[in-house]
């Protein structure tokens, strides 16, 4: 049963697109009913990152609630959330913070703590620098590099802030996952006969995912949103979780629609749910012109 004892039903798709392998559901509203009207069990992986409640401008939504007032939400849409996953399913949960706020990304992380198992932590990189040396003699670097996109901090306090946190949360802590499906090769091939799991030269690319933003012309055009993720986030996960077992993907928060575009071009069925209409427009034409020159190489 849903988390408010009472069903509602499953309004009618803002957009519906068939790509030919999957159907893409795109609604208009609120993400917690959306959720609630689901029947339990029937999402397998869940990819989003909600608002982080550190003042950033959207549309439509206020995002400076007061924090006992953002953790009640957040607890209400984990709860939803919980009613819609499966057993076996795999909630990947994009979090935040800024540096006079650190504890944000914490605060949801220990909200969610009362609905589900925190499996894995998940750092996504956007930004590094990697010494010459450190790097090894077989990459063939000839200088130190600095690759990837941040937003610079002007202080004399805080650090650059490079990273971002992706927790990964599921219904007991033993949800199987395709760890090689976006694994890597050994830099030293001598690994390969070292380690049983090496024999096809792929190995778990761990808790570590430098995912960098491409770089765009204008923010206004290319990025009109202020909080969103590369589509290669949503496709590590989905990956990782093992797409011969998504039945049913889902962003309850869709912004431009990432999630979406990886799905479409997974070949994955989806629903995507946003409260802003022009946001979800965006991302329906997004998707829609993802599927016409796909990013990804099948």
């Amino acid at each position: 049963m849903p988390i408010s004892g009472k069903r509602r039903a499953l309004p009618e798709p803002h957009t519906t697109i068939d790509s030919g392998r999957g159907k893409l559901r795109f609604f208009l509203g609120d993400s917690v009913e959306l959720l609630e009207a689901l029947p339990a069990g029937t999402v397998s992986v869940i990819v989003t990152s909600p608002p982080y409640n550190l003042g950033i401008q959207y549309r439509t939504y206020q995002d400076s609630l007061p924090r006992e007032h953002y953790l009640e939400w957040t607890d209400a849409w984990l709860a939803a959330a919980r009613h819609a996953l499966a057993e076996d399913g795999s909630l990947f949960l994009n979090v935040g913070a800024k540096p006079t706020d650190p504890w944000t990304a914490m605060d949801v992380a220990q909200t969610a703590r009362r609905h589900l198992h925190l499996q894995n932590t998940i750092h996504w990189v956007k930004s590094i620098a990697i010494d010459r040396d450190a790097a090894g003699a077989a990459v063939g670097l000839d200088r130190d590099i600095a690759v990837g996109h941040y937003k610079p901090i002007n202080s004399d306090r805080f650090l650059n802030d490079c990273h971002e946190f992706i927790f990964h949360f599921t219904a007991g802590g033993r949800t199987k996952l395709d760890r090689r499906a976006i694994g890597v090769r050994y830099q030293d091939e001598s690994n390969i006969a070292r380690w049983r799991s090496g024999g096809d030269n792929r190995r778990c690319r761990g808790n570590a995912w430098f995912i960098p933003y491409e770089t765009i012309q204008s923010r206004d055009k290319d990025r009109p949103h202020p909080a969103t993720f590369p589509p290669r986030v949503p496709e590590y996960c989905f990956k990782l979780h093992g797409l011969t077992r998504i039945t049913l993907a889902m962003d309850p928060f869709l912004g431009l629609g990432s999630t979406a575009v990886a799905a479409a071009e997974l070949g994955l069925d989806f629903i995507g749910v946003e409260m802003d209409e022009h946001y979800l427009n965006e991302a329906v034409e997004r998707t829609r012109r993802a599927l016409v020159a796909p990013r990804l190489r099948r």
